[in-house]
């Protein structure tokens, strides 16, 4: 059976999902201010961003892959407008549920899937915009699932990944400091799960930094990538064209 990597360890593929799953099932009911406090509330900052880049005007049809408790998928809605379609899904029915009842709260009762980002329910060419925001490292087979997002984009549709990359030089050992002793006793006192936490930080240190992600892109059928690096490389936002 082939392996995997579980945040430090080495798991069978078969296993990551499931183990992922518990991760998202424990963290779902306190994610959001979990997000702010771990961010220090940037985190608003960086999803802004993205909406700003994804630049969608009124009718476009936007797929939010991981779109968990619903910020992007709020955000596009209110930018595709009454003609335009967002679909909000995630592979973790915790955090799907946590978001659509969040979405219903304001008034959006937006299409809502609970769907494989690597086996995406949707035709060829179906949508203007794909995002998946902190999502892909937590993918068993990343270069499945962007090949995925490519296929079900129209030409010349747009795939923006944001996701927590490589971070500059100067800030490694402050980062590193944060990420292995401050996060897990953040998650533990308000989450009460440091376990989870710890694995959020090592996923982090096992995702593709910027060069690879970009290339794997490009591998997966986007002709044009553009990397925006947010808050010295902490995070960055991958953007790319479906040629």
């Amino acid at each position: 059976m082939s392996q995997t990597h579980f945040g430090f360890q080495t798991v069978d593929e078969a296993a990551k999902a499931s183990k992922v799953k518990g991760v998202f099932d424990s963290v779902a009911s306190k994610y959001d201010i979990m997000n702010d406090l771990m961010s220090m509330g940037l985190h608003r900052a960086w999803k802004a961003y993205t909406v700003a880049v994804a630049n969608l005007k009124d009718g476009d049809r936007v797929l939010d892959i991981a779109g968990g408790t619903g910020d992007l998928s709020r955000a596009f809605a209110r930018k595709v407008g009454e003609r335009g379609m967002v679909v909000h899904t995630d592979i973790n029915e915790a955090m799907l549920r946590t978001g659509r009842d969040r979405l219903l709260d304001e008034g959006l009762a937006l299409p809502t899937n609970l769907c494989d980002a690597e086996k995406l329910p949707y035709p060829e060419g179906t949508f203007d915009l794909v995002s998946v925001a902190f999502g892909l490292r937590n993918m068993t087979h990343k270069d499945v699932a962007l090949a995925e997002m490519c296929r079900v984009l129209r030409p010349g549709g747009r795939l923006l990944v944001l996701e927590f990359s490589k971070v500059a030089a100067p800030l490694q050992k402050p980062y590193d400091w944060y990420s292995f002793s401050i996060l897990p006793r953040i998650g533990s006192l308000v989450a009460g799960d440091a376990d989870s936490y710890r694995y959020l930080a090592e996923s982090i240190r096992m995702h593709p930094d910027q060069a690879t992600l970009k290339a794997m892109m490009k591998t997966a059928g986007f002709g044009h990538v553009d990397v925006h690096n947010m808050t010295g490389g902490v995070v960055a936002l991958h953007v790319g064209i479906k040629c």
